[in-house]
C-alpha cells in the first residue's frame, strides 16, 4: 500500500488528484506606476488602474484556472485583497477572503519609500541580483528575508494542517512566494530568490505526507 501511495505522488497525470493539500499561490497585480520607482516592501500601495483593465483576460483565466471549492486567503495589502476581487469578479465568483497576516510582503524598515538608486550606499552585504537585498541582509526595523522564509514557513505548515486535502487560494506577493518555495524545497531564501515570480503569476505547492511538492511557478494566466 505504501508504494502504490509512494507511486502515485511521483507519477504524474493529466489532472491533479483530488483530496491533496494543495496551495494556489498568487502574485498580486502591477502596482502603480509612483510606487514602483520606490522600495514599497509591506507599504500599502494601490494598484495600476490601467493595468487592471488591460490585464483583464488573466484575470478570467486565473478565474477559469483556480478549483470552485477552496479557501482563500490574502496579506493584510490592499494589493492582494482588490487582486483577489477582480480575479472573482472576472468569472470565479464571491468567496469570502480570510486575511492571513504572515503572508505579507518583507517589511523593509526605514529602506520603504527609498528611491532604488539610494539603496546601495545603505547596504552592509552585496545586493542579491534578483532582490533588492542578499537574503541575511537585515534592514533597519525591518526583516531579512531568512525571516520572512521562516514566517511564511510557519504559516505554510498551519494552515495545511488546518485545512488538510483541500484546495487554499492565497494572493500574495513575490518576496512572499519565493520564501514559500523556500521553504518546501528546504533551499536557502538567497537561492529561491533565483525565482521569477511576475505579478499575477500562479504558484501551486501540495503538502503531502511525504513533504511538499512544487507542481508549478511562476505559471502566467493566459499565456
Amino acid at each position: 500500500m505504501t508504494q502504490q501511495t509512494n507511486q502515485g505522488n511521483f507519477l504524474d497525470t493529466p489532472q491533479l488528484a483530488t483530496g491533496v493539500t494543495r496551495f494556489w499561490l498568487i502574485r498580486h497585480a502591477l502596482v502603480e506606476q509612483n510606487a514602483r520607482l520606490c522600495l514599497y516592501g509591506s507599504l500599502d500601495v494601490p494598484l495600476c488602474p490601467e493595468s487592471l483593465i488591460a490585464q483583464r483576460p488573466m484575470y478570467e483565466a486565473l478565474a477559469a484556472r483556480l478549483p470552485r471549492k477552496a479557501r482563500w486567503f490574502v496579506s493584510p495589502l490592499s494589493r492582494t485583497r482588490k487582486t483577489a476581487q477582480a480575479i472573482q469578479d472576472a468569472g470565479y465568483g464571491p468567496h469570502a477572503l480570510a486575511v492571513e497576516p504572515a503572508l505579507i510582503e518583507q517589511d523593509l524598515g526605514q529602506w520603504q519609500g527609498m528611491p532604488h538608486g539610494e539603496l546601495p550606499q545603505h547596504l552592509r552585504l552585496a545586493a542579491h541580483p534578483f532582490w533588492p537585498v542578499s537574503a541575511a541582509e537585515c534592514p533597519p526595523e525591518g526583516e531579512s528575508m531568512i525571516d520572512v522564509s521562516a514566517r511564511v514557513g510557519q504559516a505554510l505548515d498551519k494552515l495545511a494542517q488546518a485545512h488538510a486535502g483541500q484546495n487554499i487560494v492565497a494572493v500574495s506577493h513575490g518576496g512572499a512566494i519565493r520564501a514559500a518555495l523556500s521553504h518546501a524545497l528546504r533551499i536557502h531564501p538567497d537561492t529561491a530568490l533565483h525565482f521569477s515570480i511576475q505579478n499575477l503569476s500562479l504558484t501551486i505547492l501540495e503538502r503531502l505526507e511525504e513533504g511538499w511538492r512544487v507542481v508549478t511557478v511562476n505559471e502566467l494566466p493566459g499565456i
